[in-house]
């Protein structure tokens, strides 16, 4: 088979193949493994199929482009680089989005190989041709080109080359092609901002950042939108949070936040300056950024008190994040009747709201009652105690009607719930004195798929491990719930047919 892929190959790169020659070595190349092509592949070969992509016709550039990819695989990253430079660099230029795929897919391997990548910034109208894709129409294609220009900037030499020649100049003007655009290089810098120190001062000095800094204090409500996810991102790391604050932004946002009280536009930007405080006060500290930003706890409880679903859904969100550990706990239990309160209305949420607010909801309160077993000291048992008890009059039973409806993320949301308090003392007596909950959670019948399997299994887990589980739920319920998580999520219980004499 490698002979025969090997002769048609011969004729296809020796003159103008015909559409027939190139649809037949497609389907021979198919039945070759990649390893057994190499040795019948030659860079004549490549080129000439590479310069039949020079043609309008759109049938045989797509017969090329399948053909060059099932060979390309069997190239090494290195060789594809050293020896099709220039066919690659055409590839990025070419009208046919399948040909920019294909070049950008090969780009893309090259820079995950640490002898390729070497060379590939000896070769700056490649690099530029890179960054040019980042502007193109397809976003497979701009994807892709970020991916890589990040890859390069792993290294000392790729952020020199990136930052400190002409290209930043390139990257500049592809910024200018549309809005779009701009935020794909932002995201780009902060991508790159996100590896090393080093990294970032390379972007700053680009002045990129400041830019888009700029842009998140400017006066389109919608680019701020948008800007302060990038922002967020670049607050993930402590060089990121660092900058930040050292240029004076993380008050900046406070302030607008302040002062959106008067802005009837502020509902676009809002939720996501909130949120950049809720991921900042988990990264770094819940306590101090809420003593140092008291507009954000504020906003966060005005929001969850008011009417409107989409902030509501919001500060939900953003009060599982900030209670998602225990310091954030703590200061939400600062704020005492106040919370409480905003518990028993986020408990009514996950009851009546619309699908999507109450899924937020069960997320929610499984982030803010989880203990991990060794933060389990009497205060924080007494206090996700009182959290459930102000959900609901009867919560236990609230979660429970939740988990029987037919809706697979509903039903695993309340599961969550169950999950997040089922290493806790408190928890367990309750479920054992809640008529019928123990045979519930052992009941396998009751999980129509696979999420829902799945769900149910951690359930049962965070049973099993808990320290306390034996001796609250005694022996026999003990021994079930081991019984169910030896036999795994998908259990099914073998069901003996007897042949009975005279039936039918």
């Amino acid at each position: 088979a490698a002979a025969a892929a090997a002769a048609l190959l011969e004729r296809a790169a020796r003159r103008d193949a015909a559409l027939e020659e190139l649809r037949a070595l497609r389907v021979a190349l198919q039945a070759v493994p990649p390893a057994a092509l190499r040795a019948h592949l030659s860079e004549h070969h490549l080129g000439a199929l590479f310069g039949l992509l020079a043609v309008s016709d759109r049938e045989q550039v797509s017969e090329c482009v399948c053909i060059l990819e099932r060979l390309l695989q069997a190239l090494d990253p290195l060789y594809v680089i050293q020896n099709l430079r220039e066919e690659l660099q055409k590839g990025l230029f070419h009208a046919d989005d399948s040909v920019k795929v294909l070049s950008m897919a090969q780009v893309g391997r090259i820079v995950e190989d640490s002898a390729a990548v070497t060379e590939i910034l000896q070769s700056p109208e490649l690099l530029r041709q890179i960054i040019n894709c980042i502007g193109g129409e397809k976003i497979a294609v701009a994807k892709e080109a970020i991916k890589s220009l990040s890859r390069i900037a792993q290294s000392q030499e790729g952020l020199e080359a990136l930052f400190g020649s002409s290209l930043l100049g390139d990257l500049r003007n592809v910024m200018a092609t549309s809005d779009v655009v701009r935020y794909r290089v932002y995201e780009l810098i902060v991508e790159i901002s996100s590896v090393s120190a080093e990294s970032l001062n390379y972007c700053a000095n680009s002045g990129l950042i400041s830019e888009l800094i700029g842009e998140l204090t400017g006066e389109d409500v919608l680019v701020r939108a948008t800007c302060i996810e990038m922002v967020t991102s670049l607050a993930h790391t402590p060089q990121g949070r660092q900058f930040l604050a050292r240029q004076g932004v993380i008050d900046k946002i406070s302030n607008i936040i302040l002062g959106a009280e008067s802005d009837p536009f502020s509902s676009f930007y809002l939720p996501g300056f909130v949120k950049f405080f809720g991921n900042l006060a988990v990264v770094d500290s819940p306590q101090q950024i809420c003593e140092r930003y008291p507009v954000f706890m504020e906003k966060v409880f005005e929001m969850a008190e008011s009417q409107d679903p989409t902030m509501i859904g919001v500060a939900v969100d953003t009060l599982g994040i900030l209670g998602s550990n225990v310091e954030g706990k703590q200061v939400l239990q600062k704020t005492r009747s106040r919370f409480q309160n905003l518990l028993s209305k986020i408990g009514h949420q996950a009851k009546n709201a619309p699908t999507e607010l109450r899924l937020r909801c069960l997320d929610a309160i499984s982030s803010l009652l989880y203990l991990p077993p060794e933060q389990q000291t009497e205060d924080l048992l007494r206090m996700t105690e009182s959290w459930f008890s102000s959900l609901a009059s009867q919560p236990l039973e609230l979660f429970r009607s939740i988990s029987t409806q037919p809706f697979p993320d509903l039903h695993c949301g309340a599961l969550r719930v169950f999950t997040a308090i089922a290493n806790q003392p408190w928890a367990q007596k309750l479920m054992l004195n809640s008529p019928g909950f123990v045979e519930y959670v052992v009941d396998r019948s009751v999980e129509p798929d696979k999420a829902s399997k799945d769900a149910k299994y951690e359930l049962v887990k965070a049973l099993v491990n808990s320290k306390t589980i034996a001796e609250i739920f005694g022996n026999q319920y003990y021994l079930r719930l081991r019984a169910y998580l030896h036999e795994g999520p998908y259990y099914v219980k073998a069901v003996s047919t007897t042949a009975v004499e005279g039936a039918e």
